[in-house]
């Protein structure tokens, strides 16, 4: 895990699980979730969409490179009594497993080479909230790295297998004041 780990274990000293907040794919298109169900929130971070998922009956898989960050989500579990299970896996080379979703949620986080993996880990009828930087953007947040930022209308081919219900990529048309900037988010069904 090493270098890729030590960023991530810097980065969340001290995280505030409390002010975690859920992927605006995620957030806005709340009512497009089963009653309940198997979530997977990939590359958890602070867990915003774990939380926003454990909150709506889900029994939710929280998976991140992190010790330091699940150490501390661990604990935050436990004083709220959410329904989150955390795991330390180094998902670009350990995979995802073998385990069936309900719903996955990725946000921030992009291995195109996961997209297959992704793909299998939902169940029929399954749905994906995905949404991560692209690099058509109008300001510099956002990694700097372009290879982890997506090219327009990437996001669709990478989903291509499954069923796309939305899809938003504003890139740099009208008012950039408002709307989805610098980001891609879609939802994709099995």
């Amino acid at each position: 895990m090493s270098a890729k780990k030590d960023k991530w274990d810097e980065a969340y000293k001290g995280a505030d699980f409390s002010v975690a907040k859920p992927a605006q794919v995620l957030e806005d298109n709340a009512y497009l979730l089963p009653a309940s169900g198997e979530a997977l929130d990939l590359a958890c971070g602070r867990a915003g969409n774990s939380q926003f998922l454990a909150k709506r009956n889900f029994a939710v898989d929280a998976i991140d490179i992190s010790p330091v960050v699940l150490g501390g989500l661990r604990k935050f579990v436990k004083q709220q009594g959410l329904n989150i299970s955390c795991e330390l896996r180094d998902i670009e080379r350990e995979g995802l497993g073998n385990k069936r979703y309900d719903v996955i949620v990725v946000s921030y986080f992009l291995n195109r080479q996961l997209f297959p993996q992704i793909n299998s880990a939902l169940k029929p009828g399954g749905l994906l909230f995905y949404q991560t930087w692209s690099r058509e953007k109008v300001d510099e947040s956002g990694p700097s790295n372009p290879a982890f930022r997506l090219e327009a209308g990437e996001l669709l081919e990478l989903c291509s297998p499954l069923k796309i219900v939305c899809y938003r990529e504003n890139g740099d048309l009208g008012d950039i004041s408002e709307g989805l900037r610098n980001e891609a988010m879609i939802i994709a069904k099995k």
